[in-house]
Order: C-alpha cells, then structure tokens, then sequence
C-alpha cells in the first residue's frame, strides 16, 4: 500500500471517529467542524501530495510536502495554545465557584442550617 492511499486512508478514519464522537456527544461541535475542516483538507493532499506545490513555490518553499508539514505544525501549536487558553479559564473559573460554595457554606453554618 502506497503512503498516500494510507494517508487518506488514516484520514478518513479519523473523520469517521470525529463524526461518532460527536454523534455521542463527546465532543463539542465546535471542535468537531474544526477537525472536519482539517481532515477534509488532508484527505485530498494525501491523495495528490503535489496539488500544493503551486502554493509552495509561489511562497519560496521547496515542496508542497513541506509547507503541508510546516502548516501542519503550526497548526497544532494553535490547538496546544488554545487548549492551554480554554483550561486556564476553566481553572479560573472552578476556583471562583469554589470560593463561592465555601462561603454559602460558611453562611448556612452560621444560621446552623447545614447538615453534615
């Protein structure tokens, strides 16, 4: 098998994971559109790695090859960004309600309404 047949052939793969686990509930549509839009565009380069060449020439790169690994990595550094965005807020977020259950507790321990 070709490295290009089983490049498409992992995308597709993915794709059908992505579509079951949104099917599931897992994963957030908006996330799911994003992997989507990716596999859609993978699919096609594995297929024809050279429909980028164009592109990668006209940007001063020595192959589409490269500038789809380079893309890709850049990429990811954007999904890591975001993540680590998305869990700081959600860190900030949980602390707040923390201290906000600490002190509707502190005040129903106070009128001796709390059961324990």
């Amino acid at each position: 098998m070709s490295l290009t047949v089983f490049t498409a052939a992992v995308g597709v793969v993915i794709l059908l994971f992505i579509l079951e686990l949104l099917r599931r509930r897992q994963i957030r549509e908006k996330y799911a559109a994003l992997w989507i839009v990716v596999l859609v565009a993978v699919v096609p380069l594995a297929l024809f790695p050279r429909i980028s060449d164009p592109i990668a020439h006209a940007l001063g790169v020595a192959s589409g090859v490269s500038l789809a690994l380079f893309g890709g990595f850049v990429f990811l550094l954007l999904v890591c960004i975001h993540l680590s965005w998305e869990m700081s807020r959600l860190e900030e977020e949980t602390r707040t309600l923390a201290e906000e259950i600490a002190l509707i507790r502190t005040r129903l321990d106070e009128k001796g309404q709390v059961e324990r």
